[in-house]
Parts: C-alpha cells; sequence; structure tokens
C-alpha cells in the first residue's frame, strides 16, 4: 500500500509529472479534498482551463498548505522546473523584471497544481507580444450584503454597452461572490489604454443602473457592485475559467453563456460538479479567441467623458502617479479644502473607523461581529454599504482590513476608534 507521502506519477501527453504528497488534504470543512483530486478535476477540464490560460505569462498562487491556509503569489518561475515547461520575462511598473510561467499543456496544468495552486492567474496578454493585451476584462465585485441578483443584472448592463462598442462579453462565475467578463480585442493597444477603455465602460454601466453599479475607486464611496476597471492595469492578474477557489466547497470560476445567467448560482459549480458539467456540454466559451474585436468604441466613449470634464480615475496604490488622475488619496483622508478648486464646496470626510487587521477573513469578521455586539445601537444604524471589507496586498500575501461608515450614526453617538480586535496587520515594522 502506498504511503500517503509517496508522489504519484502521472504520464500526461508523453511528460511526467510527480504528485508530491498526493493525499495531502486541501480541502477539509464542507467538502474534503486531496492535492491529488485537484489534480485531477484540472486534467478533467483540462481543454477548457488551458484555453483561458495557454500562452500566458501565470502569477503562481501558491496554497502550499491547503485551501484553507494562507496563500502567497510567486511572480518568478522556480528554478527546478522541468524543461519543457517554458517562461517569458515580463516587465513591471515598478521597474523590476521576473521570468515568469507559461503554461501551454495538461501536463504543465498539473505541475503548477502540484505546487499548490489551486487557483489560475493569467496575464492579459500572449508571450509573443507582452505589452499589448488580448483581452479586455470586466471584474464584477459585490459589495458587502449585495445579492447575486444585483449582480446578474450589471452584467447583462455590461454585455448592452459592450455589444454597442461591437465587443462580444464572455460571462463567467468568479468563484467567488461576483461575475467576470471578458471580451477578446485585437492586440494593438497599451495596458493604459485598456484600462481607459475599461473605465469608461464602468462609469458608462453606472450611469445607466446607478442603483445597482459604481465604477467608484475608494470603498467609501461604492455602493453595490463595483466594476474593478483597474483590474485592466498592468501586472494585475484575476483567476481564470475552472479556476478553483478557496471557499469550503470547492467552487470553481465557471465560463457561462448568456442563456445561463439568468437562472445560474455560484455554488452550483464546484470541483465535484464541473468534470461532469465540462463532459456533458464542453466549454461554453470555446469559440472565445473567434471573436476579437476593436476599443474604438469604448474610447469614443472615454473621449466624450473627458469632454465634459470626467478625468482619469484612482489607479492601484503602486503605480506611479498618472496625467490627468485626481489626488491618489481616499476622501475621508482628503484636506478638506481643495486649492486646485478654491470655488468649489470641499468633500466632507467620511467618519471611518478601522475595526480588525487579519491575514484571515474569518478572524477580521468575527472581530467585526464582537463590536457590532459591543456597540449594538450603532450597528443596527449602518446600511449595507457601511461596512467595507479591504483585501490588502501585502509583500507576496492577501490580509484583510475591516472599516465601518458611521456616516447614519448620530456625531454623539458614534462610537470611537479603538485598537482593531484582531490587530494583526502583517506590514507593520516593515522598512523601506
Amino acid at each position: 500500500m502506498k504511503k500517503n507521502d509517496e508522489p504519484e506519477v502521472l504520464l500526461i501527453e508523453g511528460h511526467e509529472v510527480h504528485v508530491t504528497h498526493p493525499e495531502k488534504l486541501y480541502f477539509s470543512k464542507q467538502t474534503t479534498l486531496s492535492k491529488l483530486d485537484l489534480v485531477r478535476y484540472y486534467l478533467a477540464v483540462a481543454p477548457g482551463a488551458l484555453a483561458g490560460i495557454r500562452d500566458r505569462p501565470i502569477v503562481l498562487k501558491r496554497f502550499v498548505n491547503g485551501a484553507e491556509a494562507e496563500a502567497f503569489y510567486q511572480k518568478r518561475a522556480p528554478t527546478d522546473r522541468p524543461e519543457w515547461l517554458r517562461t517569458v520575462t515580463l516587465s513591471f511598473p515598478s521597474g523590476r523584471t521576473a521570468e515568469e510561467v507559461v503554461v501551454d499543456d495538461a501536463a504543465g496544468l498539473a505541475w503548477i497544481v502540484n505546487l499548490g495552486c489551486i487557483e489560475l492567474h493569467p496575464h492579459a496578454v500572449r508571450s509573443g507580444d507582452l505589452d499589448h493585451p488580448d483581452e479586455l476584462r470586466v471584474d464584477l465585485d459585490p459589495g458587502p450584503g449585495v445579492g447575486w441578483p444585483d449582480v446578474r443584472r450589471v452584467a447583462v448592463e455590461v454585455k448592452a454597452v459592450l455589444e454597442e462598442a461591437g465587443l462580444v462579453g464572455w460571462p463567467k462565475t468568479s468563484g467567488s461572490r461576483g461575475m467576470h467578463i471578458n471580451a477578446r480585442i485585437e492586440q494593438r493597444w497599451s495596458f493604459t489604454e485598456v484600462r481607459r477603455a475599461a473605465l469608461a465602460l464602468s462609469r458608462e454601466v453606472e450611469r445607466r443602473v446607478p442603483a445597482l453599479a459604481s465604477s467608484k475607486w475608494w470603498k467609501e464611496e461604492r455602493h453595490g457592485v463595483f466594476l474593478d476597471y483597474n483590474q485592466n492595469a498592468k501586472d494585475r492578474t484575476t483567476a481564470s475559467a475552472y479556476s478553483v477557489r478557496p471557499l469550503p466547497d470547492a467552487r470553481v470560476s465557471a465560463p457561462l453563456s448568456w442563456e445561463d445567467v439568468p437562472a445560474c448560482e455560484p455554488a452550483d459549480f464546484t470541483v465535484l460538479t464541473m468534470p461532469q458539467r465540462f463532459a456533458e456540454i464542453g466549454d461554453p466559451h470555446a469559440a472565445m479567441d473567434n471573436t476579437r474585436g476593436s476599443l474604438d468604441g469604448l474610447l469614443e466613449l472615454a473621449s466624450r467623458d473627458e469632454a465634459q470634464g470626467i478625468g482619469d480615475a484612482p489607479w492601484p496604490p503602486h503605480f506611479r502617479k498618472m496625467e490627468g488622475e485626481a489626488p491618489r488619496v481616499a476622501p475621508s483622508r482628503a484636506k478638506t479644502a481643495a486649492k486646485k478648486a478654491p470655488a468649489k464646496t470641499p468633500r466632507a470626510k467620511m467618519p471611518l473607523i478601522v475595526i480588525a487587521n487579519s491575514p484571515s477573513e474569518e478572524a477580521a469578521m468575527q472581530g467585526l461581529e464582537r463590536w457590532k455586539s459591543k456597540y449594538p445601537q450603532a450597528a443596527a444604524l449602518l446600511a449595507v454599504d457601511d461596512v467595507l471589507v479591504d483585501r490588502m496586498r501585502g509583500r507576496s500575501s492577501i490580509w484583510f482590513r475591516i472599516r465601518v461608515n458611521l456616516r447614519h450614526v448620530p456625531e454623539d453617538a458614534r462610537p470611537p476608534q479603538e485598537t482593531p480586535d484582531p490587530d494583526d496587520d502583517p506590514t507593520r515594522g516593515w522598512s523601506g
């Protein structure tokens, strides 16, 4: 009988792939899945999963201790990789470069899953042209308490705007609470131009369904479903089709047809259900590469916004300050007066307090519940979008910050800022 720590050797398309610690549990709460189970899942849906990552550099998000433990990001390809696995060298906004893995076949897919990559995070470029994306990515991110029906309604509006601009949107569940809609584009626009097009699309959707959608970068200004235009900035990646997500039910990012969208539920698509679905219907996005379109329509929309005085929106924090970008500071921290626009009424600061900091989202949410129990009267006055759950990117991992906006709580009844509970900010103590 094979010992638990003895590798499982798989022969995949002529390549040997060693699955180390194959019986190691990667999911154990709601469903039970070993590392080998995950490798077999990806092999079962390999044609679909490879369609989303083939010929693209990929960031390795490694859950080496399973989906219930902390993950870390690895941009640089491991030095002990197989000789048949190729790489490309990317440059980043910081000026640094990294040699990243490119996965082209099922053997390469199994090899990175063995590293603990339960999610697949490809860049929006092909290896032959690393400066011009071939994909516009629309990331629908619902705020706390926002329901799936609202996500679906916003997705349908995104579809309409894309079609009016001459683009075909391909929807998929994010594998969590949101939805992704990707559109293939011709490779002739820079990352900056693709992001500009995505921002214009986000603002247009917000104008059409203002009660449901938001294009605002700062969480304290958002409501409903946020259209994250910055996912199109260089160096950003999202979980691709068929990616397994680190949720207790092992749900996956499921490609959909538009006919699927009105009735689908994210929890229907898991590691246990997707192989049979794939075997029965194939990949709903199989024709995606045949629908490359132009960004001209969305860029014209961006030009109209600019002509009306609507400038650029904030970029991710690690990018240099861009021309035309407004001050990159949250409204709650902004100065009470703006020197460049003295005639305008200064924006009021939001009364925000930090409740919890933790590498564990579950621990942070438990801290929020303790705060609500301590201040029940204030908690009862909070709107759904007054609780801000921030995913903070550290040097190599994600941590969670929870803030509460007390705008609906009378000033004399607002709880004070206290030491967050828990207060495990992993960036504390960093030096230059």
